[in-house]
């Protein structure tokens, strides 16, 4: 049964208090970084205190299901490192306590954590959208002077490019207007400069209406004659009152407030799910229809019958009619006329194509963007439980908290995870990848390691020791381990030199005898590598005899034998016969192909370094024996001489 202990709510404070201070942190870097997108819309527009608030209010609440696992991840890995840092870790560990634990009071905390983001996307987040289009839509609409700024030339409006010196936004007065005019390209273009004036949208919103005040118009004419336009002085007019209409600006139209309700994102779950069989069934009928059109264009001609069509294309497909030979028969007019039709049915044709193309791949896309959007919801939820157990674990294997480490770390698997869901996310709104691929691609790579970082943690098995790390590349890769054998800087008994010699006289002739027995240079029999137990009791035993001898010897006091010990090569005990030590994980590896074709190889190249090693050894032992024996011979001479004096 769960009980709530003090270790729980111990822990839990820790937690909380660091969660509730890192959430508002990632929250305002995600503002601002969501914030630059709008900046246009915000700088020097002189909106009211209250639009803007309005703005950041919309803005933080769709960002909050966002905020939830980077907060959750760098709370998790501080708190942890914290106590990894102060041994309180260590203490709850040795009170018999493991690391799932001492876990399970934040689990819980993450868990309703991540149902209240869930309950964001779900309720809050789509009416936050809503209101956030549709806030930036009636700035648009009822300020349209907000738009233009100040100081530089607007070129929203088409065919004109607006420049206004000053603006009054609580009047709604602009000062030193300039606009150019191009309806009719640079040669009928018209300069219009007033002291001041206003805009305002019509009734239908499809135009501006701009009033001047004290201004002049400049404009160029022209006239046609002969074909030739000719250029006459230009047109002045000054004016102390001008009305001028100028064609609404896309950015003003009013669909786009129709379009907020039907996006994606401003859709619950349930409405997503809801209309998805809708827009399913309107894709397929536009298939269909594009299907059923194809048909009729193949095989019905305006001046053929449908079944004399049917028999023309039957008799060519048979060889009966040659196509070639027919258009041969005809006058020239007539094969420029067929050609023509050719040509044109064929351009048509393509533009027809390539307009159904666009169009299907629009309201196929629109199909993939609610799927995206309904994983979305499920998939950020999941993500605080993923974050959190990459975390803890990290924050107790490092041991370190603060805002050092732990940031750079959450920076990391933020920033891993950002890339992967945003090209995801792309590809399979592009239709490049299906869209559970795409969606779920930084999940499926961050989960396995929010697994093993947890494993690794609970069983306190060291995880960045760059050592362990090393060795298990080197052995993989199969790269080859030198001696680094040095002189003791302390020697309590020297080495038994005619014993080491004696073995390695044993290795010699044991090498001499595997090499007659076994044939390293062949290629051994798959069967037998990847399906049957391969050790080699033989190489284990010359490898365990050498390196007792090499282990004696290191304790000499001669340069010579150090030198040729540090010129023995490491012996690869098993490699040569199968790629693993496990019978079942050999089984797997040859079954499957690919990999069994490499690990083949692989073994073939240990067998070959196996046979040039062994030679090596030979070599080594022709000339490091002698000079053994000598020191031997030396050593029992030395002893005698010191019995005789001690006696």
């Amino acid at each position: 049964m769960f009980r709530i202990k003090k270790l729980d709510i111990f822990i839990a404070k820790q937690f909380g208090l660091l969660f509730v201070a890192t959430f508002f942190i990632c929250q305002f870097v995600l503002m601002m970084q969501f914030l630059w997108r709008y900046v246009d819309e915000l700088i020097g527009k002189g909106l009211s205190l209250e639009v803007l608030a309005q703005f950041f209010i919309y803005m933080g609440l769709m960002l909050m299901p966002q905020a939830f696992p980077l907060a959750i991840l760098l709370s998790s890995l501080i708190a942890f490192g914290n106590l990894g840092e102060s041994s309180e870790l260590t203490a709850i560990k040795a009170a018999g306590i493991s690391l799932m634990q001492a876990m399970r009071s934040l689990t819980v905390i993450v868990l309703f954590i991540a149902g209240v983001s869930f309950y964001f996307q779900e309720v809050i987040g789509p009416r936050a959208f809503v209101e956030f289009r549709q806030l930036l839509i009636s700035m648009k609409q009822k300020n349209p002077e907000v738009e233009i700024p100040e100081g530089i030339f607007y070129d929203g409006i088409p065919g004109s490019n607006l420049y206004v010196q000053q603006k009054n936004l609580e009047t709604g007065t602009l000062y030193g207007i300039m606009i150019y005019r191009m309806n009719g390209g640079y040669e009928d273009a018209a300069i219009i400069l007033a002291d001041s004036g206003h805009i305002q949208a019509t009734a239908e919103k499809k135009h501006l209406l701009l009033t001047l005040y004290s201004g002049e118009w400049f404009e160029n004419m022209r006239q046609s004659g002969m074909g030739v336009a000719a250029n006459v002085p230009y047109r002045r007019e000054t004016f102390s009152t001008k009305r001028i209409l100028l064609d609404f600006d896309s950015g003003f139209d009013m669909a786009e407030a129709g379009w907020v309700s039907t996006d994606a994102r401003a859709k619950s779950l349930g409405k997503i799910v809801h209309d998805m069989d809708s827009i399913r069934e309107f894709n397929d009928s536009v298939g269909h229809a594009y299907y059923d059109y194809a048909k009729l264009r193949t095989f019905i001609q305006p001046h053929i019958q449908r079944q004399d069509s049917l028999k023309v294309i039957d008799k060519v497909a048979d060889g009966q009619v040659n196509i070639d030979t027919i258009f041969s028969r005809l006058s020239n007019e007539s094969k420029q006329r067929v050609l023509s039709a050719a040509v044109t049915d064929a351009r048509a044709a393509s533009a027809d194509i390539e307009f159904k193309a666009e169009y299907s791949f629009n309201i196929n896309q629109e199909e993939r963007l609610h799927q995206m959007e309904a994983m979305n919801k499920v998939i950020l939820s999941l993500s605080c439980l993923i974050f959190f157990f990459i975390g803890a674990p990290l924050g107790a294997i490092i041991r370190k908290g603060g805002l050092g480490v732990p940031v750079i770390i959450s920076v990391l698997v933020f920033i891993v995870f950002y890339i992967l869901d945003n090209t995801g996310t792309k590809m399979a709104r592009d239709d490049q990848w299906t869209v559970w691929f795409g969606k779920l691609l930084g999940t499926a790579v961050l989960s396995p390691i929010a697994i093993f970082f947890t494993y690794k943690a609970n069983n306190d098995s060291v995880v960045f020791n760059i050592d362990l790390y090393k060795n298990l590349v080197i052995r993989m890769l199969g790269l080859r381990q030198k001696r680094n054998i040095v002189f003791k800087e302390v020697i309590i008994e020297d080495p038994k030199y005619l014993a080491d010699a004696e073995m390695l006289k044993n290795v010699s002739l044991e090498i001499n005898k595997y090499a007659e027995q076994h044939k390293l240079l062949r290629w051994p029999n798959p069967i037998k590598v990847f399906f049957r137990p391969g050790n080699d009791h033989d190489i284990e035993h010359i490898n365990e005899v050498l390196e007792v001898a090499i282990e004696d010897l290191s304790y000499t006091r001669d340069n010579y034998v150090m030198m040729k010990l540090n010129q023995y090569p490491v012996i690869a005990t098993h490699a040569h016969t199968r790629p693993f030590r496990q019978k079942g994980l050999n089984v797997a590896i040859g079954l499957f192909l690919p990999t069994g074709i490499f690990f083949y190889l692989r073994m073939l190249r240990f067998r070959l370094r196996l046979h040039k090693d062994l030679q090596n050894i030979l070599r080594i032992n022709q000339k490091l024996i002698p000079r053994v024996i000598e020191l031997g011979d030396l050593q029992q001479e030395m002893g005698t001489i010191f019995d005789n004096e001690k006696q």
